[in-house]
């Protein structure tokens, strides 16, 4: 009997553990273009692919793929010590931030490609 309870606990403890270790799988957020991003309502989530062309002070960076460019605010802690130039293809995810007169990418992420 003892055994038999032993092998339930373990059991039990086994699938709670795996179900704490559990991620979500599902859809996430369709990759966009610059152009698509434009178009789409603040705070929406995007991940966008291209290049990083320059610094324009502070936490604010010109981004380019074949649709455009738009500019990207980068937290220094985002950048989980990635480091790119302007060659680099880069991935980043983030949030639509419009504002009155202008729009912009409010990056959480930056992954090399």
């Amino acid at each position: 009997m003892r055994k038999v309870l032993f092998a339930a606990a373990f059991a039990l403890g086994s699938v709670a553990s795996s179900v704490a270790m559990a991620q979500f799988t599902g859809p996430s957020a369709d990759s966009v273009t610059v152009a698509d991003a434009m178009h789409l309502s603040d705070d929406t989530p995007v991940i966008m692919t291209g290049y990083i062309e320059k610094a324009l002070g502070g936490e604010k960076y010109q981004f380019k793929d074949n649709t455009g460019t738009i500019i990207i605010k980068v937290d220094d802690k985002d950048w989980h010590g990635v480091t790119v130039n302007e060659q680099d293809l880069v991935e980043i995810r983030g949030e639509v931030d419009k504002d009155f007169m202008d729009i912009k990418i409010d990056v959480d992420s930056i992954t090399k490609k």
